[in-house]
Parts: structure tokens; C-alpha cells; sequence
């Protein structure tokens, strides 16, 4: 095998597709193209378009596109065109995937709380019910749930839960 530039543009030529049918398809401009035949990395836009672009032209010729993209990268390596925007480039991509993960996991720890916190709320309300329940067939409380007590109780209640739910809301959505 020669250099990865000849070499596809090799298999280009041998399946008879031009350069125009190419940017047709892709959309890439016939300049770039032709760089990437010549081995002119410096002419790539970089970083991952340049990856974009070698995909692409070997989507439309017919190669696997694995197999030419690890290609490039050695070629593109091996030529020392490499830049410092790319070096940079590729910290950037790495960082901006540890920053979604770490924020996906925060949220799910949030919700996690939340869940915890409303299976409390559901274990106290319950249990409150079962005193009141057996407090009144133990002969405790005249009724099951006191009418004025209990109506000023829930207008408390329910604003409080409005508040929080405003808050958990807020912290959620952080």
C-alpha cells in the first residue's frame, strides 16, 4: 500500500466516481477533497470536520469507514501537520463529554432525592392515618379526621406544599 491520499484516491478512480459526484453527494467542497487526496491536512477545516470529511468521502465511494478513518489519523499523525488547535480541540470534545455525564448524574441524584423525600411524605400521611384509625376504635377521637381541625390543618398544609414544590422544583431544574 502507498500513502493514504493515493491510495484513496486509488479507489476512487477504480470505481470511476469524480470528485464532483462526491461533492454532490456530500456536500464537501471539491477543495477539501482534493487536500485530503494530497495529504494537505493544513487545508482541512481540522478537529473533528476533517474526521466528517473522511467519513463522508468514504461513504460515497463505497470504503469502510472505520477502516480509512483510523487510516487518516495515522497518516495525518505520521505527516507532523498535526496543530495545536487539534491537540486543543480534542481536550475540548473529551471535557464537554465529562461535563454532560456529570451533569446527567447530578440530576439523577436529585430526582433520587425527590423520590425519597415524597416516599417519606406518602409513609408519614399513612401513618398518621393508621393512629387517627385506631384512634378512633380505641375510642381516642370522636372521628377519623376532625372537620375543623383538620380543614385549617390542610390550608396549612397545602401551602407548605406549594412552597416546597416551588423550591424542589427550583433544584431540581438547577
Amino acid at each position: 500500500m502507498g500513502n493514504f491520499g493515493e491510495d484513496l484516491r486509488m479507489e476512487r478512480l477504480a470505481r470511476g466516481i469524480s470528485l464532483e459526484e462526491i461533492t454532490a453527494v456530500t456536500k464537501i467542497s471539491r477543495r477539501h477533497l482534493i487536500a485530503l487526496e494530497q495529504e494537505k491536512f493544513r487545508q482541512l477545516p481540522g478537529g473533528i470536520l476533517s474526521k466528517g470529511i473522511v467519513r463522508s468521502y468514504a461513504d460515497a465511494v463505497g470504503l469502510d469507514q472505520e477502516d480509512w478513518m483510523q487510516r487518516f489519523l495515522k497518516a495525518y499523525s505520521a505527516s507532523g501537520q498535526l496543530i495545536e488547535d487539534d491537540r486543543n480541540w480534542i481536550a475540548f470534545a473529551s471535557n464537554v463529554g465529562k461535563a454532560r455525564i456529570l451533569r446527567r448524574e447530578a440530576v439523577e441524584i436529585r430526582w433520587r432525592w425527590a423520590g425519597a423525600m415524597l416516599l417519606v411524605a406518602v409513609v408519614a400521611a399513612a401513618g398518621y392515618v393508621a393512629v387517627r384509625y385506631y384512634g378512633l376504635r380505641a375510642g381516642y377521637w370522636p372521628t377519623l379526621l376532625p372537620v375543623k381541625e383538620v380543614s385549617d390543618a390542610l390550608r396549612g398544609f397545602f401551602t407548605w406544599v406549594g412552597g416546597v414544590w416551588d423550591r424542589v422544583v427550583a433544584w431540581l431544574n438547577r
